[in-house]
């Protein structure tokens, strides 16, 4: 196993997705986006509409700079075969591993990974590191690209923490999937990630709620 020397695009391949998996993709430039990157993110809001009316030329620029950031992250963090326990480019990944199992994976993996962004994003605007306008346009974006941002495998066992099928049981699998030590991303602005090594059950718990009003009122 070893980092790659080279990837290849063909960007043609993307006119045989579809929509599902045409968006899907998008949900990984907007994680990386929002932890390294706040002109990119604003690139892709400002372009939300034309990525979900599946313009090439704007998919090809957000795909150049995703991989971009990727890269630069892969090959210049020092840590390449993740042997660390940072890995802020898992934003949002906690929760979309989890949710892909419970949902027995009738979620593509973009899906999952929008809905813990939003969930992360949310956690993060409760914990008071990020603005109401911030978070807003977060789950704005995710939006207006096509993400549902609320399921019920959400709020399934959610008082129950031992249960396998508590969303919060990802926590503990992520942090077992770490070697033991949890280190979670969250945001402090836009294009501003910051490790957080414990989570407060009940804000995130609030933070769901937060999601499955969200979604109803948008």
């Amino acid at each position: 196993f070893m980092p790659p020397y080279a990837v290849l695009n063909d960007f043609d391949f993307l006119t045989s997705l579809d929509d599902r998996d045409w968006r899907s993709g998008i949900a990984e430039a907007v994680k990386v986006a929002l932890i390294k990157d706040a002109d990119f993110f604003d690139f892709i809001m400002t372009n939300a509409d034309k990525l979900t009316n599946r313009d090439m030329d704007i998919m090809e620029r957000l795909i150049y700079r995703c991989s971009q950031l990727h890269l630069e992250h892969i090959a210049g963090s020092g840590d390449p075969f993740e042997m660390g326990s940072s890995r802020p480019l898992d934003f949002g990944h906690w929760a979309a591993h989890k949710l892909e199992h419970l949902t027995n994976y009738s979620l593509r993996h973009g899906e999952a990974v929008a809905i813990g962004i939003a969930l992360d994003t949310t956690y993060s605007y409760l914990t008071g590191q990020l603005l109401q306008s911030e978070w807003q346009r977060v789950l704005t974006t995710l939006k207006k690209l096509g993400f549902t941002l609320y399921v019920s495998a959400l709020t399934e066992q959610l008082d129950q923490l031992d249960h396998p099928h508590c969303i919060f049981r990802g926590l503990t699998e992520f942090r077992e999937h770490l070697g033991g030590e949890l280190t979670i991303t969250l945001l402090q602005g836009i294009g501003e990630g910051i490790e957080a090594n414990q989570a407060d059950f009940s804000l995130y718990r609030d933070a769901i709620f937060m999601l499955q009003d969200w979604e109803l009122l948008h």
